[in-house]
């Protein structure tokens, strides 16, 4: 805890502390502690791997990454080929190594760091296309780096062509029909069996989402794969207790990525690190000017993509603990020459760790991609109300929120929703129609099961376009509150009521009605 407010204040990558208290505690450090279980440390990383591909699945927006699967598609396969070709050309040409560890090398280090982008990404304000097709490129090219690694390590001849086309395909096309279909029945399942308490909801989701790995691997497809999807249809499919299961996900992610860089940090024996110190640096500088950007462009050519943005995607291809994971698999294989191949990655990781986490933010300003200035994002949670067929949904009222000053009439909830409580300045108290609601104000609503999506809709409508969002050229919300059957106050109500009145034939009942009466 320590290490991470200290990285979070001095600005460095906790990787490097994490993996400095690794080799801290090591044989040539103060602990003294000799550890080389290669196997081990293969087994513990896998496993941290797994939870967190769950977790950042779990907190990807299925409508910031629906663009972005295409784009995301090719970098992870045609994008990672192109990466691993250069990469081993460059290391075996000017740094001397054997074609088999110059591919080994050249795929390790193709693969982009899950938990490096998840933390980074989420603290740089990039426009919402660009963050969806870095988090889907980097929970979808684990999966062939692993196949690819896999089969440069084997003792046995490699079919290059087949292993590009055939059993890549064929694992990624496993690992995606079991991520799918688990994902889907787990939210299936979660949204209709009540658990006892709500803190089964958070254990119940990341069981399912360890389950998916599981059964993608039993499965001889790509488990990696498989995790992030069915943990990604979690995250969007508005299961109970949302935000407590993210909560709860992030913190075994944490405990995951802490003790995996600490594990690989005691893994590695620093005197050894000196004779391919600048192999690791000349290598390093191939994959990050060279082969990220030739990867990247070669990928997206189809797609015309602006070069601002093709550059900060080059750019921010960030390695982490993945790629040192990776390399114990031709450690435990007894490949020759493997734990050359450990040391450079080891070394080729920290430093351009260290240059590119920090300086991405940089590079975003200078090439005018930052994107500040969208309305915070509104956090809704849900608690079932079983009995009748209700949720309870809470949410705050952020800094960019635009339901600042609006009338809790204005909100136009669906008939069947309604704003019950509202919590200011630590006192609580039941709104009327004309209360003005301000940032920081935390607001608890009550929906029936049938409008439940079209009030959380209509919450995140007014939090990004202010009270007349879906009155004024926003007709899907306008649909929506309508086919809810919407009761209005205030202003725009008034408007909405004359509108009515005045609909055909309105006229015509009430002539007839006054008629009826003389």
């Amino acid at each position: 805890m320590a290490a991470v407010r200290l990285s979070s204040r001095s600005g460095l990558p906790s990787l490097l502390i994490y993996l400095g208290i690794g080799i801290a505690i090591g044989q040539d450090g103060l602990g003294g502690v000799v550890f080389d279980n290669a196997e081990l440390t293969q087994l513990l990383g896998y496993s941290a791997l797994v939870v967190i591909l769950a977790e950042g699945g779990l907190g990807t927006k299925w409508k910031e990454i629906k663009p972005a699967l295409p784009q995301a598609a090719l970098l992870s396969t045609v994008g990672v080929a192109v990466s691993v070709g250069v990469t081993a050309a460059g290391a075996h040409y000017l740094a001397g190594l054997d074609w088999r560890q110059a591919l080994l090398i050249g795929a390790v280090v193709s693969s982009t760091d899950a938990a490096a982008v998840f933390s980074v990404l989420r603290n740089v304000p990039l426009p919402a296309r660009l963050t969806g097709v870095l988090e889907a490129e980097s929970g979808f090219n684990d999966a062939p780096v692993v196949i690819l690694v896999v089969a440069f390590s084997a003792s046995g001849p490699v079919d290059t062509w087949y292993v590009l086309m055939g059993e890549i395909a064929l694992e990624l096309a496993i690992g995606a029909a079991v991520g799918l279909a688990i994902g889907w029945l787990g939210s299936f399942g979660m949204r209709h069996v009540a658990l006892p308490a709500s803190g089964l909801y958070p254990i119940a989701v990341m069981a399912i989402a360890v389950s998916a790995y599981a059964a993608g691997a039993l499965a001889h497809g790509s488990g990696f794969l498989a995790v992030y999807l069915a943990a990604m249809i979690l995250g969007n499919a508005k299961l109970p207790h949302a935000p407590a299961t993210r909560g709860f996900a992030e913190g075994v992610g944490w405990i995951g990525q802490i003790g995996m860089f600490v594990l690989l940090g005691l893994l590695v024996t620093p005197h050894r690190l000196v004779d391919d110190f600048v192999p690791a640096l000349l290598i390093g500088l191939i994959l990050t000017i060279v082969a990220r950007p030739t990867s990247v462009f070669t990928a997206l050519l189809p797609f015309r993509m602006p070069w601002q943005e093709q550059t900060l995607l080059s750019w921010a291809g960030l390695r982490g603990a993945v790629p040192i994971v990776l390399a114990t698999i031709p450690m435990v294989s007894d490949v020759p020459g493997s734990e050359r191949v450990f040391n450079i990655v080891f070394v080729l990781v920290v430093v351009y760790t260290l240059i590119q986490g920090p300086t991405l933010p940089w590079l975003a300003r200078r090439l005018r991609l930052g994107d500040g200035k969208e309305a915070a994002d509104l956090g809704i949670e849900s608690a079932p109300l079983e009995r009748l067929r209700g949720h309870l949904l809470s949410t705050s009222i952020g800094p960019g929120s635009r339901m600042h000053g609006v009338e809790v009439g204005e909100l136009r909830m669906p008939k069947g929703a309604a704003v019950t409580l509202v919590v200011r300045d630590g006192a609580s108290f039941v709104p009327a129609p004309s209360t003005v609601l301000r940032q920081g104000d935390e607001l608890l609503v009550v929906a029936t099961d049938p409008v439940r999506d079209a009030a959380e809709k209509r919450l995140q409508a007014v939090s990004q376009g202010g009270k007349l969002a879906g009155w004024l050229g926003a007709g899907e919300s306008a649909a929506m509150a309508a086919a809810a059957g919407t009761r209005t106050a205030g202003p725009v109500g008034r408007v909405e009521g004359a509108l009515r009145r005045f609909r055909p034939g309105a006229l015509r009942d009430r002539r007839a009605k006054g008629r009826g009466a003389r």
